[in-house]
């Protein structure tokens, strides 16, 4: 499925950030401060900076409210912005951001990853506004193995054909909403939006991009993402 638009079309952004932190140790990572500034902010600019996006939605957990409006009065952000509850998972809450987002284009990104570069959010854009569904992606770089057992090899994988994708993950807002209403129809819980589209037969565009793009999830990932910041700023 193919679905074309105009390159003027503005995106929303889904700024997913309602999860625990489990692998934090519960800490809220997402209000650690780094380069002056809690993470979830630094994100939060990114797309704020992006003169593709014209509105961004921030998925959180119930609760948070206070801290969040606390947040964004202090961000004295432009273009418009809202909150809106999670879900239980993931792809729930997707799913709610999806629900209160108003563009033909929809931009998904977690929050936990505040470096992604503006003008890769752009080249995602594009790529979803000409292919429908589009993710930023970067080829394996390492040797991977299988292992059956998680202790012995099992077998070498062709690295050639292997790809990492990250976020943003960027689809035509009907192509999305059909393959996550899909996903729930089968009772599957996705963790990655773009294995929804493989359930409605929707090729997905690789976005291929070499800058550092990288996620918080354990505390070892803060000093590199402190550096990248600093070096953008």
């Amino acid at each position: 499925m193919i679905i074309c638009m105009g390159k003027d079309v503005k995106a929303s952004a889904i700024i997913v950030a309602a999860g625990r932190g489990t692998r934090m140790g519960g800490i809220d990572k997402l209000f650690i401060k780094v380069a002056d500034l809690p993470i979830i902010a630094h994100t939060v600019l990114k797309f704020e900076c992006c003169s593709r996006i014209n509105e961004t939605i921030i998925v959180i957990r119930q609760g948070q409210e206070p801290v969040y409006t606390e947040l964004l009065n202090k961000l004295n952000l432009k273009k418009h912005c809202k909150l809106t509850i999670g879900g239980q998972a993931r792809q729930d809450s997707v799913w709610n951001g999806l629900n209160a987002a108003s563009g033909k284009i929809v931009a998904i990104h977690d929050g936990a990853r505040p470096c992604v570069p503006v003008d890769l959010i752009e080249k995602v854009i594009d790529a979803a506004i000409e292919y429908g569904a589009a993710v930023a992606a970067k080829k394996m770089i390492d040797t991977v193995k299988e292992s059956d057992d998680d202790v012995h090899i099992s077998r070498n994988m062709d690295r050639s054909k292997l790809w990492t994708v990250q976020t943003p993950q960027c689809f035509n807002r009907d192509v999305i909403s059909k393959a996550i209403q899909t996903a729930k129809s089968k009772n599957l819980e996705l963790t990655d939006d773009t294995a929804a589209c493989e359930l409605i037969g929707q090729p997905v565009r690789l976005v291929e991009y070499k800058e550092p793009n990288p996620k918080l999830t354990i505390s070892s990932d803060l000093p590199y993402i402190e550096f990248l910041l600093k070096k953008q700023s």
